[in-house]
């Protein structure tokens, strides 16, 4: 026998032994995938990987594993290797796991690329869950973006020692010195992470509880954990009399959760029993109770899967009458409810507020925890409870107890063995005790790090074909028609293509229209909100808007369309909320607060040049997502006007000077310096970019009175359309009044 033949032989037998190993590793990987061990999962995917690592059903395997492990890194890593190969033809939300994934590592950036590139994909059937996964993540990432600024000032409470370790520990609630929580952790000694086996269940732990605490050691209530099912969730009725809790039992492949109670009799905890079939229908899943009273009425509230809900598990309730006998039918929470699953409610009777965590609204990442506030018997939209109490991991169990909040979570920071986001902590949170009155600077950064807000408008809007610098429109109805059109935006700019190149179009226009006119009114309703408390704490404010537009019109029309725009955020802020700004713009306010708006309306000036200026293109000068980015103002900074600040009693006319198209050479032009205050003032220079316009004034500006400022371009203009600043500097003032000079030469 050849040597040829021998190592050919062996080859042969060496792979068919890979594949007869590879078959078990995968069908062993998946039983154990199935129970929802996943951490064994793994370790047998890992060693089909080393023989396969090429097939994308094993990838995909691998990177579903990692997902419900929880190893967002590199669950997107897989994921990704799977789209390459397949771009959603095997596996269709194989993108969407993949952008899930790095929204849950916090990289919003990246996160908003793919779910565009996700939504795109899916757009041909607009009902499936991926398309509107997709829409709603999209939304999610760019509110995040936004959201990262408002950490709230809550102190990390340092949680006693025993209470947290490597394995799962979520908290309920606390109530009458006790602590309840739930864990997943073996009997055995020094076992690491979570391995089903036997002896690895979800249990109800109680411990002592007061703030001196440094260690715990938290005890099982035998009464309430079997050893053959899942305990978990637990809540007490008002009296502390019942104790409600889930209860999880089945076949390990498909776990029946009910809710379960126990009663409080003579000095301990009655054998527990299921509620009944009103509370646990009969093929659902019903967990995480809590108890609410509402309107003089306890409500229990918990989550269920029912045939009516609107997605995954839903929130629930129903009265309980009767001292815990009797409970009223069961209605679905639908302000809560959305098409992922709506878990782990608690209410807060002081505030009117129904806690709960969700996947599904706007969110940092996997769970996040929301709330409902019920105000004249009605439940409000969901808001997001915010940084730190969410993170980008999975946020949940949230509960209050006293001034100290509670949360869950597997966010970095968390005990563990191998992945560092493998398993829930419980965090404590609570307001500062001391809170240090904020300074006018930090609140002053406050409003700046908001900004710019960026608004958006159609073409020649407000106010079409006017040349007028004023109008009375208010900008929120001209956005509002803007959102409107829409669809016309879509068959306009998609005229002409064909195939998929129609979908990618309106895709496209639809992605702009959500990235940034509607965002720009989330952000203006934040900063506004922010905005008005300074005002009301006395403060005088000054904004500074820039105004955009396309290229479409002349340039001195475009400036004169600019300044409507910038009038009409001025006319928003004058109606918003029943004319709440009106006394600051009028500077009456009683507590001597003052808003100024100072605008720049660039017109053209700043335009991308190569956005198509030709009228008889209207798809690409009007429609395209190049023109809409152009027509825009933008609330560039915010400064606070001292009494003793220059700006606060000088004013220029005009504050823009618009040129137009002029010749290289000598141009002359003028504006007035206005004195405010009961003193003259000195000018001490005029400048400009390289010296490009000559000036000529008197130095002094009478007390109430003005000085005419004569002006004329040098020879040295830069070509084509062009915008610089005129800085007006005065005697014993540090920052000057700056001008803006707009024009156009000869290229």
């Amino acid at each position: 026998m050849s040597r040829l033949y021998l190592i050919l032989f062996a080859l042969l037998s060496f792979t068919t032994y890979g594949q007869n190993m590879l078959g078990k590793y995968l069908d062993f990987a998946d039983e154990q995938y199935a129970k929802g061990d996943y951490i064994y999962a793994l370790q047998y995917y890992e060693k089909a990987m080393e023989i396969d690592s090429n097939t994308v059903s094993i990838i995909w395997k691998y990177a579903e594993s990692l997902r419900a492990y929880k190893d967002y890194r590199k669950a997107s890593y897989y994921y990704q290797k799977v789209y390459e190969k397949e771009e959603t033809a095997i596996y269709p939300s194989s993108l969407l796991q993949w952008a899930l994934m790095e929204k849950q590592n916090g990289n919003y950036t990246e996160a908003i690329e793919l779910f565009k590139r996700a939504k795109k994909k899916y757009s041909k059937d607009k009902r499936t869950y991926n398309y509107l996964k997709s829409k709603r993540e999209l939304e999610s990432c760019l509110w995040a973006q936004t959201a990262l600024k408002d950490t709230s000032d809550l102190e990390k409470i340092e949680l006693p020692k025993g209470l947290n370790t490597v394995n799962s520990e979520f908290g309920h609630t606390a109530s009458q010195g006790q602590f309840v929580l739930s864990s997943m952790r073996s009997k055995k000694e020094n076992v690491g992470e979570e391995m089903l086996d036997d002896n690895y269940k979800n249990r109800l732990y109680f411990t002592a509880w007061k703030d001196s605490l440094k260690e715990v050691n938290p005890g099982l209530l035998e009464s309430l954990n079997k050893a053959e099912v899942n305990t978990g969730n637990g809540c007490f009725s008002p009296d502390g009399k019942r104790f409600y809790y889930s209860n999880c039992g089945g076949d390990e492949n498909k776990f029946n959760c009910q809710i379960w109670v126990s009663s409080y009799q003579n000095g301990k905890w009655s054998n527990p029993n299921p509620l009944g079939e009103i509370i646990n229908e009969p093929g659902t899943n019903n967990t995480t109770p809590t108890i609410a009273v509402i309107e003089n009425e306890e409500w229990l509230i918990f989550s269920s899967n029912r045939e009516d809900g609107k997605g995954g598990m839903d929130l629930y309730y129903s009265v309980i009458k009767n001292n815990g006998n009797q409970f009223s039918k069961v209605r679905p929470l639908n302000a809560a409810n959305s098409l992922d699953n709506d878990i782990s409610p608690f209410y807060n009777a002081e505030k009117k507020r129904l806690y709960f965590s969700s996947s599904w609204y706007d969110g940092f990442g996997g769970y996040d925890v929301f709330y409902l506030e019920l105000k004249n018997g009605r439940w409000e939209a969901p808001q997001n409870l915010g940084l730190p109490i969410n993170s980008s991991a999975n946020d949940l169990y949230y509960f209050e107890d006293r001034d100290s909040m509670y949360v869950s979570s597997n966010r970095i920071g968390v005990q563990y063995v191998k992945n560092p986001t493998c398993c829930s902590d419980i965090f404590g949170y609570r307001h500062p005790r001391i809170i240090i009155p904020e300074t006018k600077k930090e609140t002053l950064a406050e409003l700046n790090k908001r900004l710019p807000v960026t608004l958006y408008f159609h073409n020649d809007v407000p106010d079409p074909r006017s040349k007028e610098p004023t109008t009375k429109v208010n900008y929120i109805s001209s956005y509002n028609d803007y959102i409107a059109m829409l669809p016309e935006y879509r068959k306009e700019y998609a005229k002409g293509l064909s195939g998929e190149k129609i979908v990618e179009a309106e895709e496209d226009i639809e992605s702009f229209f959500l990235q940034y006119v509607e965002q720009g009114v989330k952000d203006l309703s934040l900063f506004q909100s922010l905005l008005l408390e300074e005002l009301q704490k006395g403060f005088q404010i000054r904004l500074n808007v820039r105004g955009f537009a396309s290229p479409l019109a002349k340039t001195e029309y475009n400036v004169a369309l600019t300044q409507r725009r910038i009038m009409s955020l001025g006319n928003y802020l004058r109606a918003y909320d029943n004319g709440v700004f009106a006394p600051y713009l009028d500077g009456n306010a009683p507590n001597g607060g003052k808003l100024e708006l100072v605008g720049v309306p660039y017109g053209e000036y700043t335009a991308n040049q190569i956005t198509s200026d030709n009228p008889n293109d209207v798809k690409n000068s009007v429609f395209s997502r190049a023109a809409a980015r152009e027509r825009k103002i933008e609330i560039q900074s915010v400064s606070y006007l001292e009494t003793d600040s220059i700006f606060f009693f000088i004013d220029c006319v005009p504050n823009v000077i618009t040129l137009g198209k002029i010749q290289q050479g000598e141009k002359s032009f003028q504006f007035s310096v206005h004195n405010n205050q009961e003193k003259s003032l000195k000018i001490s220079a005029i400048k400009t970019e390289g010296d490009l316009v000559n000036f000529s004034f008197g130095n002094t500006v009478p007390a109430r009175g003005s000085s005419l400022i004569q002006a004329t371009t040098s020879k040295k203009l830069p070509d084509g359309i062009f915008s610089f600043p005129i800085l007006i500097y005065f005697e014993g003032y540090s920052s000057p009044i700056r001008l803006m000079l707009l024009g156009e030469t000869p290229k």
